[in-house]
């Protein structure tokens, strides 16, 4: 497996505030609307959505340590295993620290079209999570 991880982020707010917005899908409903994800559905724990010719694909959270770790894969319609990891660690009040770990099975040709874009991607992708909890 692949395994990247993004910088660590600060977010001024309480762990358990985090978590509980992070932990829930239904609390990414506008998101999901402004990036413009087809058929968007969600629940607590999973949600579902068309992107680039996969209807239907969706995450599922397996794991969940309060306040401080979410775990998340693929369902049945990606076409390749991963894992997200999402941890909190809160340093002080109105500090906490965040890393995003990304675990993936990709084929070779995978690994040449995305691997180097992973590290990118991810880094942006706890500074947008960071931005949007910080204001």
């Amino acid at each position: 497996m692949t395994t990247v991880e993004s910088k660590i982020v600060s977010i001024k707010r309480l762990d358990e505030d985090i978590y509980k917005i992070l932990s829930d899908f239904q609390n990414f409903s506008a998101y999901a609307q402004q990036a413009n994800l087809a058929n968007w559905q969600a629940g607590d724990d999973w949600c579902s959505f068309d992107v680039q010719g996969i209807k239907g694909a969706g995450l599922k959270i397996i794991e969940k340590e309060p306040h401080k770790t979410i775990k998340f894969t693929g369902n049945e319609k990606i076409p390749f295993e991963f894992y997200v990891w999402i941890q909190l660690k809160q340093v002080a009040p109105y500090d906490t620290r965040m890393k995003i770990t990304i675990k993936a099975k990709l084929n070779m040709m995978m690994k040449m079209l995305v691997g180097s874009k992973l590290k990118t991607g991810v880094d942006s992708l706890a500074d947008q999570i960071a931005r949007a909890f910080n204001g």
